[in-house]
This record gives C-alpha cells, sequence and structure tokens, in this order.
C-alpha cells in the first residue's frame, strides 16, 4: 500500500502530532508500506546538547522514517507562533507533481491547515480517499496562541476551521475518547474511528542495570546536580498550557521532606525562560535541571534512569509520555485531566491527581517513602504500558486504511451505473 501523510507538524518541531505522524510512518513502513511525508520546511533543527550526541545519543533503537520519505515545502514563520511554520500556498502544484510520481492508493492529513488542503487536494486529484486524523483539540490552545484577540473571535474562527476539517476527508479518526466526544457537536455524517497513538516498545523499554549506571554516569557529568540524588522526570514543551507552574508549587513541600530530589525537566518551548526565572526567584534551582530539546531515542534512556514522571499538564488530547514511561518501567503522578483520564484510567502505572499542589506533592512522596508501594507500581506500569504498544495501534490503522480504499472503490463504481 501507498500511503502518503499530510502535516503542518513535523520534526523538528516538537510535539504530539509530530511524534504521532513518525511512530505511525515507521511502523507502517515496517509492515512493508511505502510511506510519504509532506511537511513544511523548518531552516533549523533543535540545538542537540553535547552530551546528546555521544554514543546515547544518536543510536537509534528502531527503523526511523528516512529522510528520503520526506518532502519538506518551503514555508514561512507562522506570526503567533515562532516554533512553526506555514507551507507556502503557491506550492500546491509542486507538491502534487512530487505526489504524481508515488502514486498513492491513499492520503491521510493530520492537520488543519494549508499543508491540509494540500492533501485534500491530491485525494480529488488522484480520486483515492482521504483520511482525516484530528489531534489538536484547539479550544484550549488557542488562548495561549492568540492572548490579545477576543475569546467570541476565536470561538468563530475555531468553528469555521474545524467543521470544514470534518467535512473534507472520506474517513475520520480521532485519538482519544475526549476527542471523540468533543467532535459529536460537529454531527458529522462520518463517525470517526477511535484510534489511539501507539508507543514503539522496541525504543521505550526498560534497560540492564549496568547500562543505566552508566547512562547515568554520562548524565551526571553533564549535570552535576542529578549526582546521589532521586530523579523527578518531566518531558514535554515548555508551555504554560503544560500547566508547569504546578510544579513550581509542589517542589518546596517534596524537597523539604525528600532533599535527595532533583527535578529533570527535558524540553523546550516558549516559557522556558519564564520557568527558569520563577526557579530562581523561589530559590529552587539548585533543585532543578534543564536539558532542553533531546531526541526521543535519547528521552528513552532518560526515563530508565529516573525514579518518576511526573505530568501537571491540564490540556492533553491523549498524554502520551505517560505510556512512555510505564514501558520504561517508571510510575506516573499525572493531573487527571484531558487525555491524560483516557490514559491512565485511575491509578494505572501510578497515580492519577487533581489539579492541586498538595495532592501532587503527597503522591510523589508516598512512592518516595514506600518501597514496596514503589515496586508494586513498576510492574502495574509495565503490563499496563503494553496495551498502548505501537504494533497493536498500527495493525488497526492499516484496517481503517484498507476498509476506506475498498468502500470508496465501490461507492466510485456505484455512481457510475
Amino acid at each position: 500500500m501507498k500511503i502518503v501523510m499530510f502535516t503542518d507538524s513535523y520534526w523538528p518541531r516538537v510535539n504530539g502530532v509530530s511524534a504521532s505522524v513518525e511512530s505511525f510512518a515507521s511502523a507502517l513502513i515496517n509492515l512493508g508500506h511505502q510511506v510519504l511525508i509532506i511537511c513544511p520546511y523548518y531552516p533549523e533543527s533543535p540545538i542537540q546538547n553535547d552530551f546528546s550526541k555521544g554514543m546515547y545519543g544518536t543510536v537509534a533503537q528502531y527503523e526511523s522514517v528516512p529522510e528520503s520519505s520526506i518532502i519538506r515545502v518551503p514555508s514561512l514563520p507562522l506570526p503567533i507562533s515562532k516554533e512553526d511554520r506555514i507551507s507556502k500556498s503557491h506550492k500546491l502544484f509542486w507538491v502534487l507533481k512530487q505526489i504524481n510520481k508515488f502514486m498513492p492508493d491513499i492520503i491521510h492529513v493530520h492537520s488543519e491547515f494549508v499543508t491540509a488542503d494540500f492533501g485534500y487536494y491530491c485525494a480529488y486529484v488522484h480520486k483515492i480517499p482521504s483520511v482525516y486524523t484530528y489531534h489538536t483539540l484547539w479550544c484550549d490552545y488557542m488562548k495561549n496562541y492568540i492572548p490579545w484577540a477576543p475569546l467570541f473571535i476565536l470561538k468563530i474562527i475555531l468553528w469555521i476551521v474545524e467543521s470544514s476539517s470534518f467535512r473534507k476527508p472520506y474517513r475520520i479518526i480521532v485519538p482519544s475518547e475526549i476527542i471523540l466526544d468533543y467532535t459529536k457537536k460537529y454531527k458529522s455524517k462520518k463517525p470517526p474511528y477511535l484510534l489511539p497513538t501507539g508507543i514503539d516498545s522496541r525504543v521505550f523499554f526498560p534497560r540492564p542495570d549496568a547500562e543505566n549506571a552508566e547512562f547515568r554516569k554520562s548524565m551526571e557529568e553533564s549535570y552535576p546536580k542529578l549526582k546521589g540524588r532521586e530523579i523527578l522526570l518531566f518531558a514535554g514543551r515548555m508551555g504554560k498550557e503544560k500547566n508547569l507552574g504546578l510544579i513550581l508549587k509542589a517542589a518546596p513541600m517534596i524537597i523539604k521532606e525528600r532533599h535527595d530530589t532533583v527535578f529533570l525537566l527535558v524540553g523546550s518551548g516558549p516559557d522556558i525562560y519564564w520557568f527558569k526565572e520563577e526557579c530562581e526567584t523561589l530559590d529552587l534551582m539548585e533543585h532543578f535541571v534543564f536539558t532542553g530539546y533531546v531526541e526521543r531515542g535519547f528521552l528513552s534512556r532518560i526515563y530508565c534512569i529516573s525514579k518518576i514522571f511526573i505530568f501537571p499538564s491540564t490540556t492533553e488530547t491523549q498524554g502520551l509520555v505517560t505510556i512512555e514511561s510505564m514501558l520504561s518501567g517508571i510510575p506516573v503522578v499525572a493531573v487527571g485531566e484531558r487525555g491524560t483520564v483516557n490514559v491512565m484510567r485511575g491509578d494505572n502505572g501510578g497515580f492519577m491527581v487533581s489539579n492541586d499542589e498538595n495532592m501532587f506533592a503527597r503522591r510523589i512522596l508516598d512512592l518516595l517513602g514506600d518501597e514496596e508501594l514503589y515496586k508494586k507500581k513498576v510492574v502495574d506500569a509495565l503490563l499496563y504500558g503494553k496495551n498502548w504498544m505501537m504494533d497493536v495501534m498500527v495493525k488497526r490503522l492499516e484496517g481503517i486504511y484498507t476498509e476506506a480504499i475498498s468502500d470508496y472503490k465501490k461507492e466510485r463504481e456505484q455512481k457510475k451505473h
């Protein structure tokens, strides 16, 4: 099967959409399908830290998507977000020319904007079905991107964009139950398929103790604050929508009882400098380490040397980092809102708590202070995480594609008669 994926977000832009597109594309390639990714061109990749360029930072544990399978469309910076790019609309026919050489069987759209429209047009020209995955609850993000705009204007824009997105594709996919419920208000004639993004267990898995010890030593050389301390890990975009302030509020309570802890924050984003300044103001920098962006193969090793994964976000559509942590054998303490609720479904693989710094800190301290409880949650995390492995999810996606192609051909034949 030949599949073209269109997305307005892809590496080096770090977010859940980029991870989902790469994960599914890589898994489909491993099943023997041909996949082409169309995305905006980014002028430069994220700056890698020196420690991530060594033997651990560049060795992939799986076959990722080769650059030869990616077409990067000339793009412009998005005025409302420095991290994002938007494809130049006049490059439509240039993109179509590239697609004509590939001759796809199906189009899979992963976004709502210019690159998405390229995808729908290509599907129309080639007379093949298009599938659309609605990844992002824009109602949670719009106010962060355009804080100065009146709320009623944002709602009108959102309604226009989303209702259009649900009309264009032949089939619709949503990655979580919370998004499935949200989409019902648009009363689409095409009932969505529920398909979460799978996690590649060849990337995220528990490493041998000796390997973890060697890797931890290399991390401690780069970040001396880690030495002799239990690591409380956060990984994700450093934006205020991640509710990072909760970590700052909970940190003094945790440090007071467990001075041997350190908060390791992996990722970058528009609010990383704000967060560092707050740490300085609260005199917490001695217990905080910031790595910036690291690639996923390297991140998988950071999970394995951490004690607990902490996740305060209240805007996730999936919260897949919690599953990455579980498959690595690391318990999770996360705020139970949005997609995190659908993923953890209670205290599976750790603890799901309310958006309250006292409860957040208490559950972290419970795991740090009770070795038997901790061991139980490690086993629970490994077992529960297996429900979200990519091996299962990609087979379901393959089935959706096969069904869409078959149904589309039948409908075209019926129209001819």
